[in-house]
């Protein structure tokens, strides 16, 4: 008892010493400013909380108590102000930020494990030349415990990952390369390959756009895009073969986007022979579709996308038969540029 009688009469005598010598120049200025005054409300509502709940042992009650008492009077703040809603939650508050909160975890490196690391990655690069791939990874690996804030390494290690199918291996260490440093486009290119070669062509084709954002005139990127973009037209080609009524290796897709297409069908419809040939499709008054009339507006369509643009048709007809470019037979690989190291 004598404690808390203590307390209290030191909480009185902060509180008259506030009075006195700072409401005129702190509550002046906070009642001024209603972000502070939020901002003390909250937790003067957090500390009663916690009072409230009766979890607290009796020193660290009366220590709260003094405490909330110290910035009643400091902030000139009237308790019944703490509750009302208008008042923010501190609680909610944090758990609604902390997610977006991180530690810095920004290392400092000395020199002397820079200079090591160069030499350990250097090593791996003799080694992946020599096609010592795991020996590589060794290295490489040595290289990021001395420093691991350099997106080189991991990238690096990535490609011999991949020279061994450790492709699963590859993706981890490119992310932790863009991670490391969001604009490496030789980290978003060999994550590209590394996909691919798990057949995971869409995200293969992200890869290689984001490449391409970042080095445009890069030449690799450029031909791993193609041929990637090749895989997903033949994959959706032989999904669409065991769909009734469309004939195999026709991509529906690629014929409603192409403008070319687009362009000789509107110019179509718009001449006045073909417009009555399309209102004598249906037989009057029967439902029944006019053959003849079909046929010859397809004949038409057929004959002027022959004459404007022969190659188009061409390239639709090997589609709608099911055959393949002589020239390009199957879509190849995607490769890494020079699957070189840095």
């Amino acid at each position: 008892m004598f404690k808390k009688s203590f307390f209290c009469k030191v909480s009185k005598s902060l509180q008259q010493k506030l009075e006195q010598n700072t409401v005129n120049s702190i509550g002046n200025r906070t009642m001024g400013d209603k972000m502070t005054q939020r901002i003390v409300l909250s937790v003067l509502k957090f500390l009663r909380a916690e009072l409230e709940a009766g979890t607290l042992n009796e020193d660290s009650t009366e220590s709260l108590e003094v405490a909330v008492q110290c910035l009643e009077s400091a902030y000139n703040v009237d308790r019944a102000a703490t509750q009302s809603r208008n008042v923010p939650d501190l609680m909610e508050v944090f758990s609604s930020t902390s997610e977006n909160w991180s530690e810095d975890t920004t290392e400092v490196i000395s020199d002397e494990n820079k200079a090591e690391a160069e030499i350990l990655k250097n090593l791996g690069n003799n080694l992946m030349k020599e096609e010592k791939f795991i020996e590589a990874i060794e290295n490489y690996s040595n290289a990021i415990t001395l420093d691991p804030t350099n997106a080189v390494y991991y990238c690096n290690r990535a490609a011999a990952h991949s020279k061994l199918n450790n492709h699963l291996a590859a993706i981890q260490d490119c992310k932790n390369a863009i991670k490391l440093d969001p604009s490496y486009s030789k980290a978003y290119g060999r994550l590209g390959i590394a996909y691919s070669s798990l057949n995971q062509h869409e995200d293969a084709r992200n890869s290689y756009l984001k490449a391409l954002q970042l080095e445009p005139e890069n030449e690799s990127y450029k031909n791993n895009l193609q041929l990637t973009n090749d895989q997903i037209a033949k994959e959706r080609a032989s999904t669409q073969a065991s769909t009734p009524g469309i004939p195999p290796g026709l991509d529906i897709s690629m014929l409603l986007n192409n403008p070319t297409l687009m362009n000789m069908a509107s110019q179509m419809l718009s001449n006045p022979n073909m417009q009555n040939i399309m209102s004598g499709l249906m037989t009057s008054g029967q439902g029944e579709t006019n053959v003849d009339a079909l046929l010859q507006a397809g004949q038409q369509l057929a004959q002027q996308m022959q004459s404007v643009n022969p190659d188009f048709v061409e390239n639709l007809r090997r589609q709608m038969s099911g055959g393949t470019d002589p020239s390009n037979p199957e879509p190849k690989s995607p490769k890494d540029d020079d699957g070189s190291a840095e």
